[in-house]
């Protein structure tokens, strides 16, 4: 029997070629990848559930484990070999224990202020509180100018004791480091 459709050629296309896809957004590249991640997580979250079903745990004890005190101690650190200089590191110890003050020696709770702790530790040498006195006051004029004129003016001069106490500290390597 005769064909009578007439025939179609196969390779010729009456239709456009696809267009090429579009590059995505940062914002929708992180959208995706962020939905990924999600999934990756999900399933490991059931393989680690499913691995670990058949182990058994006890809770831990902790009082055999944890043996040191709750409360931290300030334990007073080495002494430095000389005497100027472990008299300024005894005092910055004292701020840090005893607390700071301002405008007065030794406060209604005890505590003192810079040179308050350095007579007290110097225990009525006056010789070697002079000393560290000096060695202070050559520290602040180091970092704050030589227009700082007493310790107790520098010392009520702050809102709180965090440089001054700083400085005692950084008085006791300058007395050090002169053999002081």
């Amino acid at each position: 029997m005769p064909q009578t459709h007439p025939a179609i050629d196969q390779t010729a296309s009456t239709t456009a070629p696809p267009a090429p896809p579009t590059a995505l957004s940062i914002e929708e590249r992180l959208v995706f990848i962020s939905a990924a991640m999600s999934v990756r997580l999900d399933e490991a979250k059931v393989a680690y559930e499913v691995n670990t079903a058949h182990i058994e745990t006890e809770p831990a004890d902790l009082t055999d484990v944890v043996t040191v005190p709750l409360t931290p101690t300030l334990q007073p650190p080495q002494s430095y070999p000389t005497p100027v200089a472990a008299l300024l590191q005894r005092a910055h110890h004292r701020l840090l224990t005893g607390g700071w003050c301002k405008d007065a020696l030794v406060d209604a709770d005890g505590a003192r202020c810079m040179l308050g702790a350095i007579r007290a530790e110097a225990r009525g040498n006056s010789g070697l509180e002079a000393g560290a006195v000096a060695v202070l006051m050559d520290a602040i004029r180091r970092k704050f100018g030589d227009d700082v004129d007493s310790v107790p003016r520098f010392n009520d001069s702050w809102a709180n004791g965090r440089i001054p106490v700083r400085m005692v500290d950084q008085a006791a390597n300058l007395a050090d480091a002169r053999g002081l």
